[in-house]
């Protein structure tokens, strides 16, 4: 039986501003819950991040708060204040002293953010309205932003991403999916101001925009070496009215338009199918890579635990394939490919090999008690 030939996962690829990536895998942003009370990173958190930095060619990180009032964890790292840039430039050397490219994924969780963490106790969103949940009950409402304080926002995002800088990653990934504040200015469901912040496609657009705009004016402004700007984003939501697959496309086009250095599409499985606003039938990400048509690489993501599964993947035209779960079963992946050991590969948690893997105690606490997150061996 021929082996299969992994070659197209493991070959370089260099993005349009220079920088280089080792091979086509990259670490997808995952929560730890691990992080210290003060928004520094723990010790833990780094040794967990320096086990996963070997092999891929590019780690996101876990995200982290813009703002004081956008922490959306327990035990998230910070980068609201200076005070925190020596906590995040031991997290870059971590990852890039493994030979991997470190983005920082920046972040708010507005509505989403659990009140305890806030300094008020008060969530905010675009609009006053709640998050639907599971089993048709609500979260909390949420306070509706001011233009003043939105314009706050929108400075935290480029200061962070200045600390990003002088902490030396290698760029930021603006998180715009899952839910997520900027997410929530972009979605009629949440949105339904009618100022220059909603109202219209256009106008529910702005937000996201101005952030991208700031991002990249400080990176113009602070970077002396090429820095990469991504966004991540979520093709649909399920709510009604909620994003489509036609405003994901609008999106899109918005988001070329500006110009930045790759696109992360968020999906729970890469080939899952849209649900409305497009005749199309074919699975998402074919879609949104065709809608980015060249101009702009987009990273896969979603369940690919077989490497079978993650080379298939690129046969959808995306440039980069992001694991997250699969690496935490299993962190050697990307080296097993590598040394022609793809049949050694673990795609199941192996629930008693926690300090081999190098899980923190929280994170491994919320893997093997969320039934379902991922494949656990034995069951």
């Amino acid at each position: 039986m021929p082996q299969t030939d992994y070659r197209p996962l493991l070959d370089p690829y260099e993005f349009t501003n220079g920088i280089t990536l080792r091979n086509r895998v990259v670490m997808a942003p995952m929560t730890n819950f691990s992080s210290n009370e003060d928004g520094t990173v723990s010790g833990p958190e780094l040794e967990y991040y320096i086990r996963r930095s070997k092999g891929a060619g590019m780690v996101v990180t876990a995200c982290v708060y813009v703002s004081r009032g956008g922490k959306g964890f327990h035990g998230e790292f910070g980068a609201d204040r200076d005070e925190l840039i020596p906590s995040l430039r031991e997290l870059a050397s971590a990852i890039k002293g493994e030979g991997a490219k470190a983005v920082l994924q920046i972040f708010h969780g507005g509505r989403q953010c659990p009140p305890e963490l806030l300094p008020d106790g008060q969530t905010v969103s675009a609009s006053d309205v709640p998050s639907e949940l599971p089993g048709g009950g609500h979260g909390p409402v949420p306070r509706t932003l001011t233009d003043e304080e939105i314009q706050v926002i929108i400075a935290d995002f480029g200061a962070a991403t200045r600390r990003a800088i002088e902490a030396g990653f290698d760029g930021v990934e603006i998180h715009g999916a899952n839910g997520y504040l900027l997410q929530q200015f972009f979605s009629p469901h949440s949105n339904r101001r009618e100022d220059r912040w909603g109202g219209s496609l256009e106008k529910r657009l702005s937000f996201p925009l101005a952030v991208l705009r700031e991002v990249k004016r400080v990176v113009n402004e602070y970077a002396s070496s090429p820095f990469l700007v991504g966004y991540r984003f979520s093709p649909e939501e399920p709510e009604t009215p909620g994003i489509t697959m036609a405003e994901t496309f609008a999106l899109i086009d918005a988001l070329k338009e500006e110009g930045l250095d790759y696109l992360h599409a968020s999906l729970m499985e890469l080939w899952s199918l849209p649900r409305r606003g497009t005749e199309d039938e074919r699975p998402r990400i074919e879609q949104i890579v065709d809608r980015a048509g060249g101009a702009v690489p987009v990273i896969g993501v979603g369940s690919l635990y077989k490497p079978e599964d993650a080379l298939k993947s690129l046969d959808t035209g995306i440039t980069l394939v992001a694991l997250g779960r699969p690496l935490l079963i299993d962190p050697d992946y990307v080296q097993k490919l590598a040394e022609g050991r793809a049949s050694d590969i673990a795609t199941e948690l192996d629930t008693t090999a926690q300090a081999e893997l190098v899980i923190p105690d929280p994170l491994w606490g919320a893997l093997v008690n969320t039934p379902g997150w991922l494949p656990l061996k034995g069951q």
